[in-house]
Parts: C-alpha cells; structure tokens; sequence
C-alpha cells in the first residue's frame, strides 16, 4: 500500500478529518538513520504528525516543523514537512535502546523525556510563526494535541502509531481529526467522538487488521454526514540538500578555515542530518571556494 494521506469532512464541514499511512515514510527513515526500534517509533510518529499537521496549511510552499526537545536519551527529535506531501527528519542518538513501557509497548515518552515542543509555521510569506508548548508525556500524539489545543485553540484528536517488527516498520500512520467552531458548542457530538477516538486500541492495529483510511473515517464519522475527498496525496520521503548546498556552507568558514582542511584533511566531508546522505568536498573544490572568495573581495 503506498504511503498516502486523505482528507474528510463531516457534521456539514465542522469535523476536519485527516488520515496519513507513513508505512514505507518510517521504514526509509530507519535504515537511512540505522534508528533503534524506539527511535524509529519516535521518529515515525513525529514524521506522521508533522504531514497531518501540514494538511491544514493553505499556501503552495508552507511547511511546518517540529522540534521535539526532550532531557530522555533520545536526545531530541527534529521533522520538517511540507504541504506538498514530503518530509524528512532525524533524532539525536539513534542507537538508543529501552525496555517496553508498562503497557509492554515501545518506551518513545521515556525515550523523549520531559521538554519542551517546538513548532515552526513557514506560511509561504512573511515571518515563520513559532510556538512552544511544553511536553505532556514525551509519546508524541499527546504532546502535538497539547499544542492544538492550547497554541491553535482547536479542540483536536490525534492517534498516531509505527509497528517494528524484526523486518522493519510494517506499518504507520496517524489521523487527525479537529472541531471546528461552528460545532464546538454541540457538546453531544464533541463527546460522542471523543468517546469513539478514545475506544480505538490505537492506529497500527487498525492497518494490520486491513483497515483503509476511508474504513477509519467510516467507523468514527459515517454517522456524521461524513464527506471523504475523492483525491488522495501521495507522501514521501525527501530531502533537498545537495552538493551546492554543501559548498555554500563551507564557503562561509572563510578562506583561513578552507586552507586548513587542504593542508590537513586534503578536502572535506560533510553529512546531513535529515537523509544521511554523505558529500565528499575535493581539496580543487575548496580551492575554487577560495578563489571565489577572493574574487568578491576584490
């Protein structure tokens, strides 16, 4: 099943609902950071909510990222998503390994640790708005919910889920699903879906029982005049670095830095963090940075 999200309505417009499946998202994200089974949980989650949270983001071009800064061992967690379905992230130790948590599921909150959200919205235009909440348990799913309710005053459900396996991430996702003002007074419907949201066992146990997005929608919301968009978004996994980029950045160590890695390392290498992809800078690249410096100067 491709990686995907697909939005709904319901309650004549409402009820927003939105539902991603991150299965291969999450899996990619785990070999290509060699992610621990509860890094790649966390990470997983993180990913997922980030794409969900995007959904709602009307400018061709807005992105959202999340920063998950915990004191856990994890060490943080850091996504970046976009409206036009694609996301990229990392955490800080991803060789970090815990017992189950009581509930004998992936420990991601002790992973996490107690900290702090943070949450940058690239509208497009202007000035990014940030805000920051602090974490309620460190699992993800409460602490973004945290941030809707009380940063976006948008009464919010969200159930996000990652099942490793031996093989790999087998299956992932999350939905979103959010009351808007002109039926947040109805307290009968707001209990009655808090009351179904709140009886799912979680979302990857829905996937692995051959549960599609619209079956989701359909259990939780078809009483509800509930209106599935025909169109679903293809997700995946992208980072825009490049080699240019690499050498912009190096360039800005200055002339004295550049020389240094000639004489000592005979070139430069760099890493980056979102997609673990590696960029070999020869000592003729660095050369060339130098005389472009120079050039400017005049």
């Amino acid at each position: 099943m491709a990686d995907k999200l697909v939005r709904a309505t319901a309650a004549n417009g409402g009820i927003r609902a939105v539902g991603v499946i991150t299965t291969k998202l999450a899996e990619e994200a785990r070999v290509r950071h060699k992610l621990s089974y509860v890094a790649t949980a966390a990470l997983g989650r993180t990913m997922s909510a980030g794409l969900l949270m995007a959904s709602g983001m009307k400018r061709s071009g807005s992105r959202i990222n999340l920063r998950v800064k915990g004191d856990g061992p994890l060490g943080g967690i850091l996504v970046d998503a976009g409206l036009d379905g694609t996301v990229r992230g990392y955490v800080g130790n991803p060789s970090i390994e815990l017992p189950p948590n009581t509930k004998g599921k992936l420990d991601v909150g002790g992973a996490v640790g107690k900290g702090y959200l943070y949450v940058v919205k690239d509208v497009g235009y202007g000035y990014p708005y940030s805000s920051t909440v602090e974490l309620v348990s460190g699992e993800i799913g409460d602490d973004v919910t945290h941030y809707l309710v009380n940063s976006e005053q948008t009464p919010s459900a969200l159930v996000l889920g990652v099942f490793v396996g031996s093989g790999g991430v087998t299956a992932a996702g999350g939905i979103l699903i959010q009351v808007l003002p002109k039926v947040a007074r109805d307290e009968a419907l707001v209990e009655t879906l808090e009351s179904r949201v709140s009886a799912l066992s979680g979302f990857t146990p829905l996937l692995q029982a051959g549960k599609s997005l619209t079956d989701i929608f359909e259990d939780l919301l078809g009483d509800m005049e509930l209106t599935i968009f025909p169109e679903s978004q293809l997700l995946r996994f992208h980072c825009g670095c490049s080699f240019e980029r690499v050498l912009g950045a190096l360039k800005m160590l200055g002339e004295s830095e550049l020389q240094d890695m000639i004489l000592k390392d005979n070139g430069a290498e760099a890493t980056c963090d979102f997609c673990g992809s590696v960029y070999q800078a020869s000592s003729d690249n660095l050369a060339q940075l130098i005389v472009d410096l120079q050039n400017v100067k005049g």
